[in-house]
């Protein structure tokens, strides 16, 4: 086993655009609609009236249980909510009988600053209405943000049996391509997704939007497979701690059970470290002593390693934002740990020129969720 993962790395670039050999899969992050240019999207939920909106921004971003979510109440109004971690962003919550190009709208200041538009169908319910408005509003923005990216949740499929859940995602799908079709947009950039609140696959969904805003991501993804293949990781995450979100893994097949795996870890990390943290302390310019105001330092180092079955599972925290998960086989066992914290304190340095704004502008005190 090696001992250094990338030899020096004075000079680690964006890497904005994929390789033109692989076709693109994600945006670069650049934000073709943003006039301020300020690096924070905006993720718009929107869909029909009980759709599911504020259920899966409040399980996301607030760690609402989902049985809890049945007693919110109806969207009334735009809701507009700063998400800060890892990389600021907005949630806007539009309620469903909402008509947004309405002339009483101000369309400019709703998508000029988008990130993804994403579209909740319910899929317990009569969804014709809700592709309709959906492909309305696609074409309707064709004509000033032609590069929007659309994401399509098609939400509350865990009430549909297997066989059902599939043909709904397949109908839904047709629907929305073939409408689009008929109206000359052809191979409009829609993806879509089955997600639900009582599973790991609304955050699955999330993190593959939100991955698609982050310019770094090629270089994230190239620094986990190098990352993986000197220390025989079989699988390597990098999670938002706040919302379960993955940022970035390496280009192995990613399967749902090695994701909820590291997701339920996560979970048991942030119940241990809100009994046992502690507040970081530096030196001030003076010498004098004071909270830590960095967000880019080690947040407590804390490395976690755990047999499970038959595989390792490795957890070491990046910052107070960020943590990497590894599963490792029985090729990289316990005696072989030192090595491999030395690796990943060399990819954690790299981490720190991917984002070199992060030691300047993450908050010092994370947001109560």
């Amino acid at each position: 086993m090696g001992i250094r993962i990338l030899g020096d790395h004075p000079d680690l670039p964006d890497a904005e655009v994929p390789p033109s050999s692989v076709p693109p899969r994600f945006h670069t992050g650049r934000l073709p609609n943003s006039k301020a240019g300020d690096g924070k999207p905006r993720l718009l939920l929107m869909g029909q009236r009980r759709s599911g909106k504020s259920s899966i921004s409040s399980v996301v971003f607030h760690k609402l249980p989902p049985s809890e979510t049945l007693y919110l109440e109806t969207t009334t109004r735009i809701k507009k909510e700063s998400m800060h971690s890892f990389m600021d962003f907005q949630v806007w919550d539009f309620p469903g009988h909402l008509d947004y190009f309405d002339p009483a709208f101000d369309v400019d200041n709703i998508f000029d600053e988008i990130g993804a538009l994403i579209w909740v169908i319910d899929a317990q319910d009569e969804y014709l209405e809700a592709i309709q408005r959906l492909n309305t509003t696609i074409l309707n923005l064709q004509h000033s943000y032609p590069n929007i990216n659309v994401e399509v949740f098609v939400h509350k499929v865990d009430g549909l049996s297997e066989d059902y859940k599939s043909d709904t995602f397949r109908d839904i799908i047709q629907r929305v391509q073939d409408e689009l079709s008929d109206h000359g947009y052809e191979n409009a950039p829609v993806s879509f997704y089955q997600t639900s609140i009582y599973d790991h696959s609304i955050f699955e969904a999330f993190s593959k939007v939100i991955q698609k805003l982050i310019p770094q991501l090629p270089t994230l993804e190239a620094l986990l497979n190098s990352l993986c293949s000197t220390c025989h990781i079989e699988k390597a995450y990098l999670f938002d701690v706040l919302s379960k979100i993955y940022i970035a893994t390496d280009t192995s097949p990613t399967d749902i059970g090695s994701y909820e795996i590291c997701s339920d870890y996560i979970d048991v990390v942030i119940d241990v470290s809100e009994i046992y943290g502690w507040e970081r302390t530096g030196e001030n310019q003076n010498g004098a002593s004071e909270l830590e105001e960095t967000g880019n330092k080690d947040a407590e180092s804390l490395i976690t390693m755990e047999r499970k079955g038959n595989n390792y599972l490795y957890l070491r925290e990046i910052n107070k934002y960020l943590a990497l998960i590894c599963l490792m086989g029985d090729d990289s066992p316990a005696d072989k740990k030192a090595l491999i914290d030395y690796n990943v304190g060399v990819f954690q340095d790299a981490l720190t020129q991917v984002f070199p704004r992060a030691d300047r502008e993450m908050p010092a005190v994370a947001p109560e969720v």
